[in-house]
């Protein structure tokens, strides 16, 4: 008797549950959202998606369910640019991507190379209320339709390649370096090899690992998370940790999509923003470490220059032709009589002595 009225009881608990169970799933999967967006991203960075999908989750958490973000990586709504040309025309909600000068007028101030060298310094050029880099993003994709809500963190780039360790300018001699369409980026790295017979092609960086391993370029910039899950470190013999860029993408949505969400919702997506920003830049920094040494396990040697070797190359660089050809003509005209390029090489250069 004892025994049935144990099963008894198992069977009432296993049905109260299965009762709690379904009403939790119904609510869940048939319960729908006043509002439902799409997130496409193109790219198989697993620390940079988690934290889009984290933003993505947060939103239906303190929505209360009232919104839905579904977040779709590795370009399955399309390539980098299909992307934002979709969150430009509205087909998709929001998007994540680097604001090139070929897609965006103003993307060319995306990052000047030789300003930000560390998080530290990128929390500080990127902070929503006073960074210097977000405020003038901020303006340059409001002009193309885009809101910008937060920033995907890439980290500091180097310069990879399979013929030398590049330890001074001169290393570049007569080497094939893969870029991209980001106009500064290309320039400053055109002037640290010039004189060396250095060429550069450009080449998307989905098409990057192949062209490695072919010898179609002899090298590239790249990033610690992109050598180990990208697997640059397969196809680079030699890899300087130079930190001449910082890779900051873009989390944009749609300004018409924006302007309509019910101002409640808005505060909802900004705090979600927000943690998820903050876990970008904590797990990026945390993880570098154990990247660089797994890429020293690899097999691909490491190079840490030196100060006066960072001094060399900067010098090379010529930033401030770079500045006077390409950032100033574009910051003068969006803040005409305002001095603006002056007060953001001010700010800059307090970020980089102080931070």
């Amino acid at each position: 008797m004892k025994s049935k009225k144990n099963f008894v009881k198992y069977l009432v608990c296993m049905m109260i549950t299965l009762v709690i169970l379904t009403f939790v799933f119904s609510s869940s999967v048939f319960a729908k959202a006043e509002v439902n967006w799409r997130f496409a991203g193109p790219w198989t960075r697993k620390l940079e998606n988690e934290s889009m999908q984290l933003f993505c989750d947060l939103v239906g958490f303190y929505s209360d369910g009232r919104m839905e973000i579904k977040w779709y990586p590795a370009g399955q709504l399309g390539g980098h640019d299909e992307i934002f040309h979709s969150v430009q025309e509205g087909s998709t909600e929001m998007g994540i991507f680097t604001a090139y000068a070929t897609i965006v007028p103003g993307g060319v101030l995306n990052g000047p190379s030789w300003t930000i060298q560390n998080y530290n310094q990128c929390a500080k050029a990127y902070d929503h209320d006073t960074g210097v880099y977000f405020n003038l993003m901020s303006d340059v994709l409001d002009e193309v339709g885009l809101h910008l809500l937060f920033i995907g963190q890439e980290g500091p780039y180097g310069i990879g390649n399979n013929v030398r360790p590049i330890k001074t300018p001169d290393d570049f001699k007569n080497l094939k370096m893969r870029v991209s369409a980001s106009l500064g980026s290309v320039r400053t790295l055109e002037n640290m090899g010039k004189g060396t017979g250095m060429t550069v092609a450009t080449i998307p960086w989905v098409d990057l690992y192949n062209a490695l391993e072919r010898g179609v370029v002899d090298g590239c910039w790249s990033i610690w998370s992109s050598m180990v899950e990208e697997r640059h470190m397969e196809v680079l013999k030699y890899y300087t940790a130079l930190n001449f860029l910082w890779g900051a993408n873009d989390v944009v949505v749609n300004q018409e999509a924006w302007d309509n969400l019910p101002e409640d919702l808005k505060k909802v997506v900004e705090k979600a923003a927000k943690i998820a920003e903050l876990r970008e830049y904590e797990v990026h920094r945390r993880a570098d470490a154990e990247f660089m040494k797994t890429v020293a396990d690899s097999g691909c040697e490491i190079y840490f220059p030196t100060k006066e070797e960072i001094t060399l190359f900067r010098e090379k660089s010529d930033m401030p032709s770079v500045w006077k050809d390409l950032y100033t003509p574009y910051i003068e005209k969006m803040y005409p009589g305002q001095n603006m390029t002056q007060k953001i090489l001010d700010e800059l250069d307090r970020i980089y002595k102080n931070f």
